[in-house]
């Protein structure tokens, strides 16, 4: 339990750290634009590379473990878009439910998975991230471009799913795995990078919180919350139960489908024409929502 307390103090009270630098030191938003940029092209890919070229990938259960993962993320996209449809929302918000829905926080995962489940999770945690990470970009790009006025090429979804530097570093981990792991001289240096990817990484999604945006649609921030925090994990629990999964990929793929919302995903919504409003709202909620979940679901999964 006392290991569970540190790494949950430590994981939040980075968070913190990140939105008190940001409010009264760093309020300038070029530096932090900066530091994610780094930590999304080079320090998580580091991660990814050195945890999962570590691991005999040959020897996992890939098969149902994609399953239960694929399974609970259909669920949630149809979940998430009937909760739009009965609040009545428009298609932009509905792309908004839907990324509060389905996406989550990629470093909240790896911090929670490393503190409860040891170098070992971490290795199943970017296999798991190989598995999520496609799944969702795939959904959500088609989501957006449904509400356009060109219909989704599958050319350019494919495109836009392979230039993801996660997915790159998740089939370069594999690739390195089948022969054999890191070669020579570059452990050291992707262990170092992945060292700090974390901590960073936590600073920026405390800085990108936005405590103001919190009286916005506060019906819409519950109920995706809800879905995203207790009845996605739920799901991924029973469909892990059913398909049989070994207790540790199990335990990783509940942990990864428990997390918040990504905090990039105010950036996707900006972009492509979602509810950038609302998508602020929820990612603040649901981080703070999560200081309760997440400590739920380790002490589920540790019993």
């Amino acid at each position: 339990m006392a290991a569970w307390v540190d790494a949950f103090s430590a994981i939040f009270g980075l968070i913190g750290l990140g939105w008190l630098l940001r409010q009264r030191m760093l309020p300038d938003p070029a530096p932090w634009a900066a530091m994610e940029k780094l930590v999304f092209t080079v320090l998580l890919p580091a991660l990814l590379v050195s945890s999962i070229s570590a691991v005999n990938v040959r020897a996992l259960p890939l098969g149902t473990l994609a399953g239960t993962i694929w399974a609970t993320l259909l669920a949630g996209t149809l979940l998430s878009v009937a909760l739009a449809r009965l609040l009545r929302h428009g298609h932009a918000t509905m792309t908004s439910v839907l990324q509060g829905g389905i996406r989550y926080n990629t470093l909240i995962a790896f911090a929670i998975v490393g503190a409860a489940q040891g170098q070992a999770g971490l290795a199943l945690g970017g296999i798991a991230t190989g598995l999520i990470v496609p799944c969702v970009q795939t959904i959500i790009t088609v989501a957006f471009a449904m509400g356009g006025e060109r219909r989704p090429h599958p050319l350019r979804v494919l495109r836009q799913v392979l230039t993801n530097p996660l997915i790159l570093a998740c089939l370069a981990g594999l690739g390195l795995s089948l022969l054999g792991g890191l070669p020579p001289g570059l452990n050291g240096l992707l262990r170092a990078l992945a060292q700090g990817s974390l901590a960073v990484g936590l600073l920026c999604v405390g800085a990108a919180l936005t405590p103001q945006a919190l009286a916005s649609q506060p019906a819409t921030q519950f109920l995706t919350a809800v879905l995203k925090l207790l009845v996605m994990p739920a799901l991924a629990t029973v469909l892990a139960l059913a398909t049989g999964l070994d207790p540790l990929p199990a335990a990783v793929a509940i942990l990864f489908i428990a997390q918040p919302t990504a905090p990039t995903a105010y950036v996707q919504a900006r972009l492509m024409g979602g509810d950038a409003p609302i998508m602020a709202a929820m990612i603040t909620t649901q981080h703070l929502a999560a200081m309760a979940t997440l400590p739920f679901w380790v002490w589920l999964l540790a019993r």
